[in-house]
């Protein structure tokens, strides 16, 4: 397996493919993308930001671009004050003419209880409609002023179930699912064998102990899942892996 040298806003290596190249065939299915420390943490003080860099978040907007719809869990949408995506000119360009899609993705939140900042710039700023992920009991509580911001998609009765809220994004049309966490979001869709391709960025950092998320809902794994590794890019110290499912023998 080669490393590519990347060096961020230049071309990759000497056939000079970019990100697009190496991202932009985007799965239909669930595409993760995480960034983790050396010693596993998935953040700093609750924020991904520490344990980033410039050419992350290039890659985080490219693969925003490449996708129908972004998931995200609650905890991450208030922990990194989320608001709608945003995408440079050329990238919404390439979404309307190369691929026939609308020029933002909307983002998908994925709450259990309905407990979402609702004053947030997700919620009140311009842009896609959000789409709210979450159990009939929760989408109970929810009042008409609510329900004039947000699409509700109800996945499950008292907890939202993963494989329901996969076949209802797809049912909608959104076929490529960009996941961005948080851990709880990640490890659900691991236990439910619904992540098909890895995009995993591995920080030159030490983050030490860190809080750790809720509560997991999800069944524990009887064995490991093995994703093949695609490619591995050097960005500074930084490491960026893309891993996919194994394709299926003819």
């Amino acid at each position: 397996m080669t490393v590519h040298r990347w060096r961020s806003l230049f071309p990759i290596d000497a056939q000079g493919r970019t990100l697009h190249d190496f991202y932009a065939d985007a799965p239909e299915g669930v595409r993760v993308n995480m960034v983790s420390s050396l010693d596993g943490a998935a953040a700093f003080d609750g924020r991904v930001r520490p344990i980033s860099n410039t050419a992350d978040h290039q890659l985080l907007r490219s693969l925003r671009a490449y996708c129908d719809v972004l998931l995200v869990g609650a905890g991450t949408i208030r922990a990194e004050r989320y608001g709608p995506v945003t995408l440079d000119a050329e990238l919404r360009r390439y979404r309307r003419d190369a691929c026939g899609q609308v020029s933002l993705p909307p983002v998908a939140v994925v709450t259990h209880s309905g407990d979402l900042p609702w004053k947030s710039a997700l919620f009140t700023a311009e842009g896609p409609r959000p789409i709210v992920v979450t159990s009939a009991q929760a989408a109970a509580t929810f009042g008409p002023d609510v329900r004039s911001r947000v699409e509700i998609m109800v996945a499950g009765d008292d907890y939202v179930d993963p494989v329901a809220m996969i076949a209802g994004l797809r049912d909608r049309g959104l076929m490529r699912v960009l996941c961005e966490g948080g851990p709880a979001l990640l490890s659900t869709l691991v236990a439910h064998d619904l992540v098909d391709d890895m995009c995993f960025t591995l920080s030159p950092k030490l983050a030490g102990p860190q809080p750790v998320s809720g509560p997991i809902a999800a069944p524990p794994l009887e064995v490991p899942q093995a994703l093949q590794l695609r490619h591995v890019l050097l960005e500074a110290e930084y490491l960026y892996m893309r891993y996919q499912r194994p394709r299926s023998a003819c």
